[in-house]
């Protein structure tokens, strides 16, 4: 075995959410192009039709499943949809997240516990339906001996590790998604490995308000080590190597693909406690 037959992916299954654009839609047409057939699920069809006819293009199967996947249960449900249609299942990628910005007093405790339950709680609904039928599609005399080739990856954040002004809420998600990932993969060892990634600044539309004003794109350019946002292919790039056989001795690890930054501290013109005249 070369050591580029390491990133292959050849017949196996993946599950990637939040696919229908931006780092969900790059990771599974890499996963495509590595071999594996991909389950890809996200709320606008139109978009996950764009997303399957590259996944198709690669001659993998795809199949598109539009779904709320703030609904636990619809979430659940991808796991055992994909071992019924594609016959097995390796890989789950956790991506669907996100939660806008909002300054210290406008952040509600149900605000916190609805990016909690959007970052978190979603993630591990779907791998605890997943595990299962990972763990039979691994066994001798299955789909195929696989043994501990299984893999779950979560996608975090920077602002899960670091601070940044008015992302209370979805860095305190975002930190538990990445803890999520270490817990698991204790639990989950040596069967299947589980390891997520700390994005950084990447050009997708989460950075529309940001990239739509020059002076931000700037201040975040200036202080990225590599003096660059990055492109949704550098995180899928991650993604195929923590699924892979490349990233076989690989468990319970969050990798930092954030063009060197340690803190973006942007002003996104958020209410401080002077104006709010409270201090």
């Amino acid at each position: 075995m070369s050591i580029l037959d390491r990133f292959a992916v050849t017949d196996q299954v993946a599950i990637v959410t939040g696919a229908g654009r931006g780092l969900g839609a790059a990771t599974a047409v890499a996963l495509a192009e590595a071999g594996a057939d991909v389950l890809i699920s996200a709320r606008t069809e139109s978009q996950l039709d764009e997303v399957a006819a590259a996944v198709r293009a690669t001659g993998r199967r795809c199949v598109v499943v539009a779904a709320d996947l703030s609904d636990l249960d619809a979430v659940a449900g991808l796991a055992q949809t994909a071992y019924d249609e594609l016959g097995r299942l390796d890989t789950v990628v956790n991506n669907v997240g996100g939660t806008f910005p909002r300054g210290f007093l406008e952040t509600s405790e149900r605000f916190l516990e609805d990016a909690f339950r959007f970052n978190v709680a979603t993630a591990h609904a779907l791998s605890r339906a997943a595990v299962p039928l990972m763990l039979r599609s691994g066994e001798p005399g299955g789909p195929s001996e696989r043994h501990g080739q299984q893999s779950i990856v979560t996608i975090s954040s920077m602002l899960g590790r670091t601070a940044g002004r008015g992302y209370l809420a979805y860095g305190t998600a975002k930190a538990a998604l990445a803890h999520w990932t270490r817990l698991a993969a204790t639990d989950l060892a040596p069967r299947v490995r589980v390891n997520g990634i700390f994005v950084g600044s990447i050009h997708t539309s989460a950075l529309d308000y940001v990239a739509g004003q020059p002076e931000l794109m700037e201040q975040l350019e200036t202080r990225t080590p590599l003096g660059r946002v990055g492109d949704p292919e550098d995180i899928a790039a991650a993604v195929l190597y923590l699924a892979s056989r490349a990233g076989q001795y690989v468990t319970g690890k969050l990798l930092e693909v954030d063009g060197g930054i340690q803190e973006p501290n942007l002003d996104l013109g958020l209410p401080d406690l002077e104006s709010t005249g409270l201090s």
